[in-house]
């Protein structure tokens, strides 16, 4: 229920954002990284947990796919849901914990503690109350936000680097990301909307999901040459093309396609392709 095959990409997400911050010039300090990705896996752990409870109706009908469809864990024990809802709070709570011992350690700034605080409401709020982003056609919006822009800033808040050049420099990310999730949304919409999960899959037609999906990945890959030179050094925006025949592979056959491969692999791609670039910088 934790996802184990996702949290490594959120590691190099993270990465990303910390190398950002030292090719502008930040320190690398291994006892707050540590410490930063530890409060971090901890609590991405717990989003996915709190996700595995608000969907325990949708998943139990849909026809997973190894991108979409959540663990299937809950379904395939017959435990009951509240184990994934007991699991969320006391991840959520570690983490919380380490992120504090950071701050009185003088580890971790105070500007990271608060990106993370933001990804822990944010990432709660994408499945359950007050807000159920995901139920209200939000979902794929604020996870495109906080996995494409929040958590590389994160990176760079950790080394007390620059949080708003990396939110520029993570544009086309987030771009993709939000692509990305409106082909995993894909699969399940007809066991979200069943069970009145009206994600932003649900409420609109294939044809504006298309337009959608093909006008993220155009602003993607449009915003490369913007950014170059400013908050991309120019070296990180060239490498990043190499990453346009997937996507354009995805957009291809986006709502005709049932398992979202190529969406995934775009996305996945797009990060390690920047944080090698970045290396180089």
């Amino acid at each position: 229920m934790s996802r184990p095959a996702q949290l490594p990409l959120v590691l190099v997400v993270y990465a990303l954002g910390a190398k950002i911050a030292l090719s502008s010039g930040a320190s690398l300090d291994i006892a707050g990284l540590a410490t930063g990705g530890v409060a971090l896996l901890a609590v991405a752990a717990s989003v996915h947990y709190a996700n595995e409870y608000a969907d325990h109706a949708t998943d139990a009908l849909t026809d997973r796919t190894p991108f979409s469809g959540g663990s299937g864990a809950l379904a395939r024990t017959g435990l009951p849901r509240s184990l994934a809802l007991r699991a969320g709070i006391v991840a959520l709570v570690v983490g919380s914990v380490v992120a504090l011992v950071g701050i009185v350690l003088g580890v971790l700034p105070r500007p990271a503690v608060a990106l993370l605080a933001v990804i822990a409401w944010f990432g709660w709020q994408y499945s359950v109350g007050p807000l159920r982003l995901a139920w209200r056609g939000w979902g794929e919006l604020d996870n495109a936000a906080l996995g494409g822009l929040v958590l590389p800033a994160y990176g760079a808040a950790v080394l007390d680097g620059p949080v708003w050049r990396t939110l520029l420099a993570c544009v086309p990310l987030f771009l993709l990301v939000f692509a990305n999730l409106l082909a995993t949304q894909w699969p399940d919409r007809r066991a979200d909307a069943a069970v009145g999960k009206r994600t932003l899959v649900t409420r609109w037609s294939p044809r504006r999901l298309r337009l959608l999906y093909v006008g993220s990945v155009g602003l993607a890959f449009g915003s490369l040459p913007v950014l170059a030179g400013g908050a991309l050094p120019v070296v990180v925006a060239a490498a990043s093309v190499a990453v346009l025949p997937v996507s354009v592979w995805g957009a291809m056959g986006y709502t005709q396609r049932r398992v979202p491969f190529p969406s995934v692999a775009a996305m996945v791609a797009l990060v390690v392709v920047q944080l090698l670039a970045w290396c180089v910088v």
